[in-house]
């Protein structure tokens, strides 16, 4: 059993390669090849680091997350515009809930369809921009709590400008209560529960 100060040491550590990983995903001459970097450095992470989501018992067995094929129709350029609102309370997995204030709009257009997702700040010590969607696919081939764009307090940021927002949904990801509901994870609020099928990302084999 890992000691309080190694578990928080391996976190640490965890955390540095997440933003490093993204890093090399921003710097990718093309997305799709950030992609894979970023599905095969997961996959390690996953297998082999002690900070895991998976449980201890599931990593030597671990064949690999499973995705939806890359599909460059699913990476968009968000217009952002501020949003003037109290913080939220959102609920979280296992009950209970985390307060993140509403920061932005983003705006976009998906299969020709105008969307809108908010962008949202952890009201904590330092903070951080989160960005959760809920879809179509929630609960069947997804979980159903939704998935993660951004959480940059986790390092996961595809980067865009001083009121742009790239969102490429070939990168959402399944939280880590998805695997493991000892893990505590915000759940996706009602702005961000989208009626459109986002067939790109990780998916969930419940």
């Amino acid at each position: 059993m890992p000691t309080a100060a190694e578990s928080a040491l391996a976190l640490l550590d965890w955390k540095r390669r997440v933003f490093a990983l993204y890093a090399e995903v921003r710097a990718a001459a093309d997305p799709e090849q950030g992609w894979g970097l970023w599905r095969a450095t997961r996959d390690e992470l996953f297998r082999s680091h002690p900070q895991s989501p998976l449980p201890e018992a599931a990593r030597a067995g671990f064949a690999g997350l499973d995705y939806f094929d890359y599909d460059p129709a699913f990476r968009v350029t968000a217009a952002l515009a501020d949003l003037d609102a109290a913080p939220l309370p959102v609920e979280a997995s296992g009950g209970g809930t985390l307060l993140f204030r509403p920061l932005a709009r983003a705006s976009f257009r998906l299969a020709g369809e105008p969307l809108a997702l908010e962008l949202y700040w952890l009201e904590g010590y330092g903070g951080g921009a989160f960005l959760p969607i809920r879809d179509a696919t929630s609960g069947s081939e997804t979980y159903g709590g939704g998935r993660y764009i951004l959480d940059t307090v986790k390092g996961a940021d595809l980067g865009g400008g001083k009121d742009t927002l790239v969102l490429d949904f070939n990168f959402a990801y399944n939280p880590s209560c998805s695997y493991d509901p000892g893990w505590v994870c915000p759940l996706t609020p009602p702005a961000n529960r989208l009626a459109v099928r986002v067939a790109a990302g990780e998916r969930f084999a419940p």
